[in-house]
C-alpha cells in the first residue's frame, strides 16, 4: 500500500475541529510523519496509527504549525518504551530546540534520536530499497522545504508460470526483474521477455509546503501520482497571500496543471473559512481532479 493520510489540514490557527499541520505516508511496512503540528499524537490515537511504526520525521519548517506537536511526540515515544532509532529530518536549528526541551525537563530517550539536517536544494534524504526521499524547496516567509517520495520498482516483473516452467533459479530472478537474459547450464539463453512481463511504472507523493506559487517547481514536481498543494486562501485573497507568502486554490490548480499531476490534493485552509466547499469549487475549475485533505481521510498513491 502507498497512500496519505490527512491528520491535520488547518494553518497556524487550530478552528473548526481543524488541526494544525500533519500527514502520515504509509509505503507497505513504512510510516514516515510529515510534519506535526499541534494535535498530532490526538489525531494519531483518533484514526490509530500506531506510532511505534513512524521511523521517519519529516519537518518541512519552523513555522509552530508545522512542528509544535514534535517534542511532545518524542517524549511520548520515550514513555511508552520505544528502543529502535527514529531519524528526523528538518530544518538545523531545530535540532537545538528538541535538545534544549528535553534537557529542561531532565529526558533521557530509551532508543537513539537521529537528527538530519535538511541543507541542499534536491538533496536525496532517504535513499532505501524500496523507496526514497528528495528534497525541493518552496517560498516561503522562512527557509521552506517540500518532499518528493518515490516507490523504486524494477524494471521488469517475474513472469511466476514460465519461471517455474523452465526451472529457473530464485537466485537468479532480480537479474531477470533488471531486465537481463537467463542462460541455463545447457548453455540455452531465455530472452529477458519471455520470463517477465513490464512492471507498473514507480507511483510518487509530492509535499509541496508552505509557498508562494513557484513555477520552476513544476518541473520539480513533474507527473506526480499525488500532489499535495497548500491552498491557504481563495482566489479573492490573492494580493494577501502573495504578502505571507502563500498560495491560493487557483494558484494550486494552476501548479497541479502545469506539473502534469495525475492527481492534487488541497489544504493548510486558513481559520478565516469555516465552510471548505469553495476551495474545492475554484480549484477544480483549473484541475478537475481535485478533493480536499480533509482529516482522518486516507489517499491512495
Amino acid at each position: 500500500m502507498f497512500g496519505v493520510t490527512i491528520l491535520g489540514n488547518n494553518s497556524a490557527l487550530p478552528a473548526y475541529d481543524r488541526h494544525p499541520t500533519a500527514q502520515v505516508v504509509t509505503l507497505n511496512d513504512q510510516l514516515l510523519l510529515i510534519d506535526c503540528g499541534e494535535g498530532t499524537q490526538t489525531q494519531l490515537s483518533k484514526y490509530k496509527i500506531r506510532r511505534s511504526k513512524i521511523n521517519h520525521i519529516l519537518i518541512s519548517h519552523l513555522h509552530g504549525d508545522h512542528y509544535f506537536g514534535l517534542p511532545g511526540l518524542i517524549t511520548s515515544m520515550g514513555l511508552l518504551g520505544r528502543e529502535h532509532d527514529l531519524h528526523v529530518y528538518a530544518p538545523a536549528a531545530l535540532e537545538t530546540i528538541l535538545h534544549l526541551q528535553l534537557k529542561a525537563g531532565n529526558t533521557d530517550l530509551p532508543f537513539a534520536l537521529h537528527f538530519h539536517a535538511l541543507e541542499n536544494f534536491e538533496d536525496i534524504l532517504i535513499d532505501e530499497k524500496k523507496f526514497s526521499v528528495q528534497l525541493f524547496t518552496t517560498e516561503h516567509r522562512v527557509r521552506c522545504w517540500g518532499f518528493i517520495i518515490k516507490e523504486k520498482k524494477m524494471p521488469r516483473k517475474i513472469n511466476k508460470e514460465v519461471v517455474q516452467q523452465y526451472a529457473i533459479p530464485a537466485s537468479y530472478y532480480e537479474s531477470l526483474q533488471r531486465g537481463e537474459a537467463y542462460t541455463n547450464k545447457a548453455g540455452y539463453t531465455f530472452k529477458n521477455e519471455v520470463l517477465t512481463i513490464p512492471n507498473k511504472a514507480a507511483k510518487s507523493y509530492v509535499y509541496c509546503a508552505d509557498t508562494r506559487y513557484v513555477e520552476k517547481n513544476t518541473s520539480i514536481c513533474k507527473q506526480a501520482t499525488l500532489l499535495y498543494h497548500e491552498t491557504t486562501y481563495l482566489q479573492n485573497c490573492e494580493h494577501k497571500a502573495a504578502l505571507r507568502f502563500h498560495s491560493t486554490s487557483i494558484q494550486a490548480g494552476t501548479f497541479a496543471a502545469n506539473a502534469g499531476a495525475h492527481k492534487l490534493i488541497i489544504g493548510h485552509f486558513s481559520s478565516k473559512y469555516e465552510c471548505l466547499d469553495e476551495f474545492l469549487t475554484e480549484t477544480q475549475t483549473v484541475f478537475p481532479n481535485t478533493e480536499l485533505a480533509l482529516e482522518g481521510v486516507t489517499f491512495l498513491v
